[in-house]
């Protein structure tokens, strides 16, 4: 439970931000069909939060190394 007290909760534009999209890009990720985007927590249907460290995480996920790229 302690790790749920340190995580920091962002909006959707401060998620965004983050990514280098715009949060209407965000948002389009996330009501699409698959849902595409970080992962998120839905408190209503105006309020939406991002884990920092699931956007990190997401974001490490998408890495491309170019030297390992054949």
């Amino acid at each position: 439970m302690t790790e749920l007290r340190k995580t920091v909760w962002l909006t959707t534009n401060e998620a965004a931000e983050i990514i280098g999209v715009t949060g209407s890009a965000l948002r389009r990720w996330r009501t699409s069909r698959p849902r595409q985007g970080p992962p998120f927590v839905d408190f209503s249907s105006n309020t939406k939060r991002y884990a920092l460290h699931d956007v990190e995480e997401w974001l490490m996920q998408r890495r491309v190394d170019p030297g390992s790229v054949a």
